[in-house]
C-alpha cells in the first residue's frame, strides 16, 4: 500500500486528491496513489464540488472554510490541496 504524500510546507499542509464527483454521499474512500480519494455528492458543474470539498475538508479537520484553498486542479478530478495552520498529522486522521 503506498503512503499518502502529504508535505509540510510552513504551516500549510498540502497535498493531492482524487474526487469522485456525483456521488451518493461526501466522505473519504481512502486513498490512491499517495493521494487522498474523496467521493462528493455534489455534481462537478460550476464549481459546485469544488466547493462540496472545501466546506467537506474544512469540517473534518475542524478549521474554517478560507484555510482550506485548492490550489491547482480546479477542473480535473486529481487536486492540489493547501489547508493553512495544519501539520500532516491532521490530514492523515482523515483515512483512518
Amino acid at each position: 500500500m503506498v503512503e499518502l504524500n502529504i508535505q509540510q510546507v510552513n504551516n500549510d499542509a498540502v497535498f493531492q486528491v482524487k474526487i469522485v464527483a456525483s456521488s451518493s454521499r461526501t466522505a473519504v474512500a481512502g486513498q490512491l496513489d499517495g493521494m487522498l480519494k474523496i467521493k462528493v455528492a455534489a455534481p462537478p458543474e460550476n464549481g459546485k464540488a469544488n466547493r462540496a470539498i472545501v466546506k467537506f475538508l474544512a469540517a473534518e479537520l475542524g478549521v474554517k472554510k478560507k484555510q482550506v484553498v485548492i490550489a491547482s486542479g480546479l477542473t480535473s478530478t486529481i487536486k492540489q490541496i493547501h489547508v493553512s495552520n495544519t501539520t500532516t498529522s491532521e490530514i492523515e486522521k482523515l483515512i483512518q
